[in-house]
């Protein structure tokens, strides 16, 4: 098919303002456009749907600067401040019903160079900006420090009368914030450092890899962010698409800002906030770096230059090995080497580490890491029933991150169906001793026949083998299939009786398995953020019954963590412990481990010279890798054009 476009614009003008999408082709020389907003959607968009814009920002900024002047003497007593050094902070959902955009601003000291989302000031206001007009925008709500007021000149006027309690913040300097990351002591020696001694051996060619028997195609959404197509492994496709769909940040706040945010990142642009990466530390010093270019808010196309990177990872790791001790004596193993595919995403004060690894096992492994700065509210009351205080203003937030993925695979064909596997015990009597029994482990299989049956919800117990599986055996006699394995450590779903839960009903489930549809392309969308009482696509209405046997079928996967900011989240959060993925891994898809074939294998016997280059590949190590890497001059471009 000819490669199109997919092009959204927000009419704001009209009798009748709408967000309207198009379909715009062929590329590079595009000769047509057709509106696809009912096929997609049913109807028109409602115009208060569409993402916040840089410029709505800009005003609501204006706004707020504005009013903060009617609080002079308020400010300088809270906060050493005229207004002007204050930055603001979004809070999402805009409201509590559908046609809302009202959203809490909360207010931090902003410290060149310095994380300021840890040092609030404990004023957060409530901006109506709904209208179309600007000038009618209003500040509905003012909050400082466990009270609300109708507006600054309200709260101005409590504070000169004396009947307002404030807490006297300090200007913070920049040597003691608490948001700095600037090194504390002087470089040491260099660390460890991972090369190819005779260059990658991976390929690329626009889009495409290949590396070791597998081969895919890669791209990213500026709005969803990194997706893979056409994953093949030995020329046989395993995954259509394998894409990341949304990333959902929840919160607990004793504060207004705090307690109503619950953000979904695709609507920010988990893609378009995928910056330049740092060589040697974001990804190797050797890595390939690849610029992604998108178009938002513009008309002229940008880029972020360096922003994913390619790279083959010894994990230091062996693959497998064994070592004989018994009746021969020999070794035998294979390093773990890995292709990782990397981006990593700002997503306000959050970043995102997503990764897409391929074993030489066959297997595929999906992993995010999140790090960057926590979100905070100002400490005041019982602050610490929903964190933990880290500054001595400073409320650590507790909150979830659950993300979700599209998994279409395709295991020998596209027609598949689902089979679980578990243990259970049965007491039998010992053949060989009747008078005692035994408690012997047996596998029980199970085909889920309806989508239903594959509706896992989060958090409940589910099989432990749960495998896509084709109508074709292996030399066994066994089905050929895929097994997926998540790895998470998500937190509680979102009510279902909440207004908005609909919005983000894909989090109901850790694993579900719908039949592919082209008008299901994606489990939520990015105008679910601003309407979430009436989401513009539902996912819990992919999941209707119908048939999953030797049917073309999609796994849809939350993976997540409960995160209870603490002072070691000072000033960063760091990655360990904070991963979560799964992995696709073939069951019974091949007649023996694939990786047997690796020419990277390793095997050496009692009877042998280990250290003759040619009977041990390692052993060619000392002189292949003799010399120093050549390593390409530093350079980082990523704050030019932001």
């Amino acid at each position: 098919p000819p490669r199109e476009a997919l092009a959204v614009l927000y009419f704001g003008n009209q009798p009748e303002p709408n967000i309207t999408e198009y379909v715009v082709g062929p590329l590079p020389l595009p000769a047509y456009h057709r509106d696809v907003t009912v096929q997609k959607y049913g109807g028109k968009l409602p115009y208060h749907r569409r993402p916040v814009t840089g410029k709505e920002y800009t005003d609501i900024n204006g706004l707020i600067r504005s009013e903060l002047r009617k609080a002079p003497r308020f400010l300088t007593a809270c906060c050493e401040s005229d207004g002007t050094d204050l930055v603001i902070l979004t809070t999402a959902p805009r409201g509590f019903r559908s046609g809302d955009r009202m959203t809490w601003f909360v207010l931090f000291h902003n410290v060149a160079g310095t994380g300021y989302y840890v040092s609030p000031v404990g004023l957060e206001v409530l901006v109506d900006h709904g209208d179309l007009h600007v000038s009618r925008w209003q500040l509905r709500q003012v909050f400082y420090n466990g009270r609300y007021f109708s507006s600054t000149g309200d709260l101005e006027q409590e504070f000169v009368a004396g009947a307002l309690e404030v807490v006297r913040l300090k200007q913070p300097q920049a040597d003691a914030v608490l948001g700095s990351m600037k090194p504390r002591r002087p470089p040491g020696s260099p660390g460890p450092l991972q090369f190819e001694p005779q260059g990658p051996r991976y390929s690329i060619r626009n889009n495409h890899i290949t590396f070791q028997g597998w081969s895919f195609a890669f791209g990213m959404n500026p709005n969803t962010g990194p997706r893979l197509f056409d994953i093949r492994y030995r020329g046989e496709r395993i995954v259509h698409e394998l894409s990341l769909q949304e990333a959902l940040a929840l919160y607990g706040s004793n504060c207004p800002g705090g307690m109503s945010t619950r953000y979904l990142d695709g609507s920010f642009g988990i893609g378009r906030f995928a910056y330049e990466l740092v060589r040697g530390l974001d990804c190797p010093y050797t890595a390939t770096y690849v610029d992604r270019h998108y178009l938002a808010e513009t008309d002229t196309p940008r880029t972020n230059k360096n922003s994913l990177c390619i790279f083959e990872h010894d994990s230091a790791l062996p693959l497998r090995r064994h070592f004989s001790d018994s009746q021969s004596f020999y070794y035998g193993g294979l390093r773990k080497n890995t292709l990782v595919i990397r981006t990593i995403s700002t997503l306000i004060n959050y970043d995102y580490i997503w990764d897409f690894m391929f074993h030489g096992s066959g297997a595929v492994e999906v992993r995010v890491h999140a790090t960057g700065y926590i979100s905070s509210s100002f400490f005041h009351g019982q602050g610490t029933d929903y964190g933990n205080r880290v500054g001595p203003h400073t409320l650590g937030t507790m909150h979830l991150h659950h993300i979700h993925y599209k998994v279409d695979l395709d295991v020998d064909g596209q027609l598949n169906s689902l089979e679980t596997q578990d243990m259970e015990y049965e007491f039998v009597k010992d053949p060989w001793s009747r008078r005692n029994t035994i408690e012997r482990p047996y596998l029980r299989r199970k085909r889920l026949e309806k989508e239903d049956e594959a509706a896992f919800p989060l958090n409940a117990p589910m099989p432990r083998y749960l495998s896509f599986i084709s109508p074709k055996p292996n030399k066994w006699g066994h089905p050929r299939s895929y097994r997926i394995q998540i790895i998470s450590f998500a937190g509680k779903h979102l009510p279902t009786n909440s207004s908005m839960e609909r919005s983000i009903s894909w989090g109901r489930y850790q694993l579900a398995v719908t039949q592919r549809k082209e008008e299901e392309p994606t489990s939520t969308s990015i105008y679910n953020q601003n309407d979430p009482w009436s989401p513009t696509v539902t996912f819990a209405d992919f999941i209707n019954n119908e048939t999953i046997t030797n049917e073309d079928l999609v796994a849809w996967i939350t993976v997540g963590f409960l995160h209870v900011p603490h002072a070691e989240d000072i000033p960063n959060t760091v990655t360990v412990g904070n991963g979560v993925g799964f992995f696709l891994r073939p069951y019974n898809y091949f007649n023996e481990d694939p990786s047997v074939d690796s020419s990277d294998s390793v095997y050496f016997s009692s009877d042998q010279d280990a250290g003759a280059c040619g009977a041990n590949p390692l052993a060619c190590l000392s002189s292949a890798a003799a010399c120093a890497p050549r390593l390409p001059p530093f350079h980082y471009g990523g704050f030019l054009n932001l």
